[in-house]
């Protein structure tokens, strides 16, 4: 059943029981919905915004040598950074191609290198967890 049906609902039940018309729940059960349809929304655009930063800042942060994807699928090496535009690398007889920033969807190595470190974190945690079983179980 849909969100607002069970609102609308809600509301003339509680007029029909109170004796009412049920002009003031019903505008109240509106002003209701309106706040919960603006609190989700802000919440969705804030979302959105905080994964334009991070895409943005991964493209400010190209730098030559690491390995990108782009939006189309092609997958090389970056050769040259400028301002708003890079030229990748791409294929054994080493063709370049000039892409806006815009167009990098990924940056592997950066986040093979996360993905590296996250798992070393993860290790000397699982490490030190293990040395402090040691530690109990001479005692």
């Amino acid at each position: 059943m849909d969100f607002s049906a069970i609102l609308l609902n809600m509301s003339s039940q509680a007029a029909t029981q109170n004796g009412q018309q049920g002009g003031g729940s019903m505008t109240l059960m509106l002003v209701l919905f309106m706040a919960f349809m603006i609190g989700y929304m802000f919440l969705i655009s804030r979302k959105d915004k905080k994964q334009r930063n991070a895409e943005q800042e991964m493209r400010d942060n190209l730098s030559i040598g690491d390995e990108v994807l782009t939006i189309g699928g092609i997958i090389g090496r970056v050769v040259t950074v400028k301002e708003d535009s890079v030229v990748i690398e791409t294929g054994a007889d080493r063709n370049k191609i000039r892409f806006t920033k815009t167009a990098i969807a990924k940056n592997i190595t950066k986040e093979a290198k996360d993905k590296e470190a996250q798992n070393a974190k993860i290790a000397a945690a699982k490490k030190a967890k293990e040395e402090k079983k040691a530690a109990k179980a001479k005692k």
